[in-house]
């Protein structure tokens, strides 16, 4: 199995396990503010953003974040409510020699960016209803970040953020998205 099917494989692995018995403003809150905690502790420059498609339900902007990370964040976002899936598994399945999405008329790269960091939100019988997106770090770093937050909230309240202890945070090293 090449290193790309491989990384597909576990990319949609990963989705399927990351879905949610239910998904409310409080939990927005708590995923919101998790993550946030963890950069402040650990110093990563990152924009943190949890939307639907009709509106923002948590934004916050760390130490070192840039205007640009915002725009990342709006891009990302979109990308990943609109194909309902990971922009790290949509930036793997293109790198693996699927389509093109930048194709003239398919995806314009203004609205849209396929860099890891944003990951849909599933809730069980009722499907995506939110987008979880983090950008400062390289994009598997942002990526994780999400990841490692939703199986915090799967796990039950008060997991991720300031109880325990957090999985070791991505570097900032190699940031962009």
């Amino acid at each position: 199995m090449t290193e790309s099917v491989q990384r597909i494989a576990h990319l949609e692995a990963e989705s399927r396990e990351l879905v949610l018995p239910r998904f409310e403003r409080s939990d927005a809150w708590e995923l919101g503010s998790g993550l946030a905690v963890r950069g402040l502790q650990s110093a990563l420059p990152i924009a943190i953003d949890i939307r639907t498609t009709g509106g923002v339900l948590f934004h916050a902007s760390l130490p070192g974040a840039t205007h640009d990370n915002d725009d990342w964040i709006r891009r990302k976002a979109a990308a990943a409510l609109r194909f309902e899936t990971s922009t790290a598994l949509l930036q793997a399945r293109a790198a693996g020699g699927g389509p093109d999405w930048f194709v003239e008329g398919w995806l314009d790269p203004r609205e849209y960016a396929l860099a890891g960091g944003s990951v849909p939100v599933f809730v069980r019988g009722v499907g995506v209803v939110a987008a979880v997106t983090v950008s400062g770090l390289a994009s598997d770093g942002d990526h994780t970040l999400v990841v490692e937050a939703l199986r915090g909230l799967l796990l039950g309240p008060r997991v991720i953020g300031t109880t325990g202890t957090p999985a070791q945070a991505p570097t900032p090293a190699g940031r962009h998205s």
